[in-house]
Order: C-alpha cells, then structure tokens, then sequence
C-alpha cells in the first residue's frame, strides 16, 4: 500500500468508473475522466492505493467533510477495489492503514454514507470497526429511485478514548 502517483491515475479512474457503473456504491451517474481525478492527488488528506503483482486494484481517500473550521477533524473517505479484486482482503486493508494514516494527520473521525443495498460494503466497514450510527432515509435518487443509506463512522485517536 502506497500513496498513489500520477501514474495511478489511469486505474484508479478506471476503478472509480467501475463503481459508478456498478450502481451500488456512490449517487455519480457521470463517469470521471482521468484530469479529474488526478486533481485529487493534490490533497493533504490521506490517499492510498493498493496493489497486487504491480497493477493497482483498488484505492481509498479521505476528504474534507465540510469547509467549516469546526469540522477540520473529521473527513469523508471512499475506499473502492476493482471487480477483479474483491473478497480478497484489498478493501479491508486499504480501510485499516486509511484509518491509521487519518489519526496521524491528526483527524478524529472518518466518516461515510453506505447503501442499505450494499452488503459486502457494509460488512467491510463492520469488520474494520466502523460504527453504523444510523440510516439516512431518502439521501437521493440514483437512477430515479430514492436511495437509503446507513451512516458509518469510525472515531480516531483521542475521539476513540
């Protein structure tokens, strides 16, 4: 696990598009052209991607939650593992070592919204010690239907005391 360079670009964009595709993982319906996500290289935030045998196959980042000066312990994270990859331990460590890179830039609290839909993901973010603090009813419509999701939140450092 690594922070990513611009020559990850290209996969995590492709993995990102996979996601959004897929439908269960994030609102976006518009697929991300690499520009776009090489301007997420430029954050302070924690942003790592994972690797198996040189090729990247999966990716989570954290980022600002709010811009509100109260909120500057806190970030949203997304973390997302290529098709190929999945149910072999990438997202759990990319969450893990995100976590552990959060606390040491001096955050408290990653946080994130989950599709009720979505099984695997939250059975991920359960096995990393995230907190399932509620469900967001109606968040948004993806594809014209109204979407529920639960509200993760794992405390970091002092905040998990």
């Amino acid at each position: 696990m690594r922070a990513p360079t611009l020559a990850d670009v290209p996969a995590i964009t492709a993995i990102y598009n996979e996601g959004i595709t897929g439908r269960q993982a994030t609102f976006e319906t518009r697929l991300r052209e690499p520009a776009e996500v090489q301007e997420w290289l430029a954050s302070e935030l924690p942003f790592l991607v994972a690797e198996d045998d040189g090729a990247v196959v999966g990716w989570a980042r954290a980022q600002p939650y709010a811009d509100r000066c109260v909120y500057a312990g806190v970030a949203e994270f997304g973390v997302y593992v290529a098709g190929r990859a999945r149910g072999r331990g990438v997202g759990r460590a990319l969450l893990n070592r995100l976590a552990d890179e959060a606390e040491a830039a001096g955050l408290h609290k990653l946080t994130s919204r989950v599709f009720t839909t979505n099984a695997p993901s939250l059975a991920l973010h359960r096995a990393c010690g995230f907190d399932e603090v509620g469900v967001v009813r109606r968040h948004a419509k993806l594809d014209g239907e109204w979407r529920d999701c639960v509200l993760v939140e794992r405390l970091l450092g002092e905040a998990a005391r």
